[in-house]
Order: C-alpha cells, then sequence, then structure tokens
C-alpha cells in the first residue's frame, strides 16, 4: 500500500490537500493561534521527549545522536504512533513542527517510523490495530 506524509513548518499556509493536519511538537508555536492552522490535531506524544528536544536545541548532543536517541524513543513506545497511523489510513497526513529546517527536525524520522509501522502491520495476518474506524480511540485505551 501507498501512503501519503507531507512534513510542513506550522507557520506555512493551510492547503485544501494537506488531509489530516497534525502539529507533533511539545511546545505551541509562538505567535500562532490555534484557529488559524487549521488544525486537525496537536498530538504532543509523538514529539521528542522535553529533555531530549531540549539538549538538541542547547547543542549538547549531535543531530546524529537526536536521530539515534528519537528512534530509540519511539521504538520505546511504538503505541505512540497508533493514532497518526490511523489518519494516514484514512488519506493524507500533514505533520507539521515549528521547526525552522524540516530536514533537520523529527519530522523526517517520525515519517520513516509511521512508515514502517504501517509496511509491518500491513504484512500481518492479524485485525489492524491503526483501523481508521478506531480513531477517536484515545491512544491510552489501546
Amino acid at each position: 500500500m501507498s501512503y501519503e506524509i507531507a512534513l510542513k513548518r506550522v507557520y506555512a499556509a493551510f492547503e485544501e490537500d494537506d488531509g489530516s493536519r497534525i502539529l507533533v511538537d511539545r511546545l505551541w508555536p509562538r505567535g500562532k493561534e490555534r484557529a488559524s492552522l487549521s488544525l486537525t490535531e496537536w498530538y504532543r506524544d509523538a514529539a521528542p521527549s522535553s529533555s531530549l528536544r531540549r539538549d538538541y536545541h542547547e547543542q549538547k548532543i549531535s543531530e546524529a545522536s537526536f536521530q539515534t536517541r528519537y528512534r530509540l524513543e519511539l521504538k520505546e513506545s511504538n503505541e505512540v504512533l497508533l493514532p497518526l497511523m490511523r489518519y494516514i489510513r484514512q488519506g493524507k497526513l500533514t505533520l507539521l513542527t515549528a521547526s525552522r529546517q524540516l530536514e533537520h527536525s523529527h519530522l523526517p524520522i517520525l515519517r520513516e517510523a509511521l512508515l514502517c509501522a504501517l509496511e509491518e502491520e500491513d504484512r500481518g495476518d492479524r485485525e489492524l490495530a491503526s483501523s481508521p474506524c478506531l480513531l477517536n480511540r484515545h491512544h491510552s485505551d489501546v
């Protein structure tokens, strides 16, 4: 199956073909009112932990170390991917961040993790945990 996951800065204009627009940052973007973002959801749980984000922004760790540690965080709690996987199964998903440089943010890693999780689930012969019909189910219920 093919899935479309776009990456955008939260400051970029809304476009009709964005699909579900999910902000995946721990902190709210400066100077933005919620209504102006046309968000489907603000989902903090898939963002890097506060300590990891802080270490990276304060340049206490390298980009490579950040990427490795963020992948590990996602792997250790892969249930945080389920709500995002449910949106993807409904159609296009646009992941949003306030980071200035998308290619150096957590979004490419998150997209990669989501695509791998979807591929793994699609290969299985069990019922999909990320079925869109479970979209309104709170992630802590899983």
